[in-house]
């Protein structure tokens, strides 16, 4: 019996309920938040499959993520080689992240979604209520970013048990865990060999664990996906549809060009077998929109498909998920213009200057969760001087383009793992 691999997998399970959707709709027999099969209400079942699934991930992120820095930490050959890939990790997602955000801003001023026929658009399309609006914030009110400084904080967490608990505040979490497996090897040998094994073990159990439960991935992103589907139908994107291809069209750009152009010439390897490694985690990073909840498979492609080293992916992967977000960079700095440009706002230079240093610096820390990135988004708002209700705006098309987005941030943490790879001397990369 043919065993489908389960890219493709998770590829038809994406489809099906698209598929369904169109048909059932079509024949007269709508598929909505009420329809129910035997007395189950499908809605639900596709809420319980997928939230079970996106909780399983979730469980193992934290020890994963713990035990593969502590174990890459350790595994470096002192403080220098740590400082070397952290600096390079750093400085690629800053360079990403930027050129991102700028072939977002490129796009947003040719296509200039927020005008139609020449008019701002918030006089014709119909925006969400102001308590729609603080509903939504509200489901996610301390999830994003916050101020700056604050992202600083959170590298240093006051209580460990508390940041672990919450996926916002991976980033001390992971602060520590290099804390951890620096001042690890600097006890006494004996010790430290226990204390390498042991992490070692931890390390390899959750990916056991974890690949077990992606095993369950298909039916899991069939609930995902259904229960998207099936909230949201098709008619509500209409209104967006220029917004929502502007979005498609950066994010494309910066997918299949700058990240391409980057693989190719600087880390010299093929980009269409980076694509096939990866196809797993993007499929999956696409269904559930967790960049976060995506990390354990993220890491299980880059290492087994491509072939980079954990002692790279281990570290250089959780610090991506926390702190590279091109897509939610470049989403935040296309939706910031959107908006201003629907309320009428005259987009010079300087105001456009202020969108993509606050899309920049908010993308640094958002947690890899659904619709984070409105939370940030509201900081760039109040930069340029607009209320917070403008994201009224951004409600209707806000999950399918997010499952895009996370797409995207994982692609690039993948890709910096390649290149630094490639820099450190690995020679078996994507060979």
């Amino acid at each position: 019996m043919l065993k489908l691999k389960l890219h493709w997998q998770i590829f038809i399970a994406i489809a099906i309920p698209i598929v369904l959707k169109i048909v059932l709709d079509a024949a007269g027999y709508p598929l909505d938040k009420t329809t129910s099969v035997f007395g189950l209400n499908i809605y639900e079942a596709c809420n319980f499959v997928g939230t079970m699934f996106l909780n399983g991930l979730k469980m193992v992120v934290v020890p994963l993520v713990f035990a593969s820095i502590i174990c890459a930490v350790s595994g470096l050959s002192g403080g220098s080689s740590l400082g070397r890939l952290g600096g390079k990790a750093v400085g690629f997602y800053l360079i990403s992240s930027f050129l991102a955000i700028m072939v977002g801003l490129l796009l947003v001023n040719l296509i200039a979604p927020g005008i139609v026929d020449g008019q701002p658009a918030k006089d014709i399309l119909n925006l969400s209520s102001g308590s729609d609006v603080q509903e939504k914030l509200a489901s996610i009110s301390g999830r994003g970013s916050g101020d700056f400084a604050a992202v600083f904080l959170r590298m240093l967490p006051p209580n460990l048990v508390s940041a672990a608990s919450d996926n916002g505040q991976m980033l001390g979490l992971i602060t520590f865990a290099v804390l951890f497996g620096f001042f690890m090897m600097q006890i006494a040998a004996d010790k430290r060999d226990v204390m390498q094994r042991f992490w070692q073990a931890v390390f390899e159990t959750m990916m056991l664990i974890t690949m077990f439960i992606m095993k369950f991935a298909p039916i899991g992103v069939l609930g995902l996906i259904g229960k998207t589907v099936i909230a949201t139908g098709f008619d509500g994107l209409r209104p967006m549809l220029v917004f929502m291809f502007t979005v498609i069209a950066a994010l494309a750009a910066h997918a299949f060009i700058t990240m391409p152009l980057i693989l190719k010439f600087v880390a010299r390897v093929s980009p269409i077998k980076h694509y096939q490694a990866m196809a797993p985690a993007l499929l999956t990073a696409f269904s559930t929109a967790s960049s976060s909840g995506t990390l354990p498979l993220t890491m299980k492609c880059v290492e087994k498909n491509a072939k980079v080293s954990n002692r790279t992916a281990g570290f250089v992967l959780p610090l991506g998920a926390t702190v590279n977000m091109d897509g939610t960079a470049l989403y935040e700095c296309v939706a910031a213009m959107f908006i201003a440009q629907a309320y009428g706002l005259d987009l010079t230079l300087g105001t456009q200057f202020i969108i993509v240093v606050t899309a920049l610096l908010t993308s640094v820390g958002v947690a890899g969760i659904p619709s984070a990135s409105l939370v940030a988004i509201t900081v760039i708002l109040a930069a340029i001087g607009l209320p917070a209700e403008g994201i009224g705006l951004l409600l209707l098309t806000d999950r399918i383009l997010d499952m895009m987005r996370t797409s995207v941030n994982v692609f690039s943490d993948s890709c910096c793992a390649v290149v630094i790879a490639k820099s450190e001397g690995e020679k078996d990369v994507l060979t």
